[in-house]
């Protein structure tokens, strides 16, 4: 007699084959062998549906004719808020008095150079967050600056930057002192931005008050001899020292339209 083999079989296997068998198969649409699926008809989308849920990431048209010429450094897209940390920067009187001298003699050599709205030294680039991120982007940054002291600090060196895609150049004075409060501001700063995996400040940072501006690079006309007069009209002017001393009392953040104040102790 032969030795049977030593093979073992599942007294259910039969079952789980018929079982198998039975299951409906993706993409018959539960026919039966035989029957012919009907049709599938998949019908148009109402265009008054469609504008009902326009794309998240949709972008918008942007005429750079619309705010000076100035271009994007990033597209605008529904959702996205541009967002930028700076100190804030009181004018007085005073100060207006000598840019009041500064531009017209710096508009010699670039005429189209035109006066800044508002002033403020950056403590961050410009950043993109998501909607939903700015609330406790804010409160990240308030609990970072939260112990930091207000300090004094001198902006009295004329120097002439541009951004990064030379697409704007700017008049500002650059600060002489108070230079290390303001790398300490940034260090937190930056902490946030790492964050919410956001790109960080500029490794070795030239802290600034920009004046004016114009579009592309104007360095070239701005920089050599009219950089030269411009810093002479700064060391004649009446009381400079005493003009471009201010102190830093609050750190501000902008969120697209929005505005977050975070005073210093």
């Amino acid at each position: 007699m032969s030795a049977a083999p030593l093979v073992g079989y599942s007294s259910s296997g039969s079952e789980d084959e018929a079982e198998a068998g039975a299951r409906v198969r993706p993409g018959t649409g539960g026919c039966s062998r035989g029957q012919s699926p009907l049709p599938s008809q998949k019908l148009p989308v109402p265009d008054s549906v469609l504008d009902m849920f326009p794309g998240a990431e949709e972008r918008l048209a942007d005429d750079s004719a619309k705010h000076g010429g100035r271009v994007r450094t990033f597209p605008h897209e529904r959702g996205n808020w541009a967002t930028h940390v700076y100190v804030p920067y009181e004018t007085r009187e005073e100060f207006l008095d000598l840019l009041d001298v500064l531009l017209p003699h710096a508009q010699t050599y670039v005429p189209r150079l035109v006066r800044m709205e508002a002033f403020h030294l950056s403590l961050s680039q410009s950043v993109v967050l998501r909607h939903h991120w700015i609330l406790p982007f804010v409160q990240a940054l308030k609990d970072r600056v939260a112990s930091f002291q207000r300090f004094c600090f001198t902006a009295d060196r004329v120097k002439i930057y541009t951004n990064q895609e030379k697409t704007r150049t700017f008049v500002g004075l650059e600060v002489t002192s108070g230079h290390t409060q303001f790398l300490d501001l940034v260090s937190e700063v930056d902490r946030v931005m790492e964050e919410f995996d956001l790109t960080t400040f500029y490794q070795d940072p030239s802290f600034h008050i920009s004046l004016a501006w114009c579009v592309g690079d104007a360095r070239l006309q701005l920089e050599g001899q009219c950089l030269r007069e411009l810093q002479e009209i700064v060391g004649e002017f009446e009381d400079s020292e005493m003009v471009l001393r201010a102190h830093a009392e609050q750190i501000r953040c902008k969120s697209g339209n929005k505005f977050f104040s975070m005073p210093l102790k």
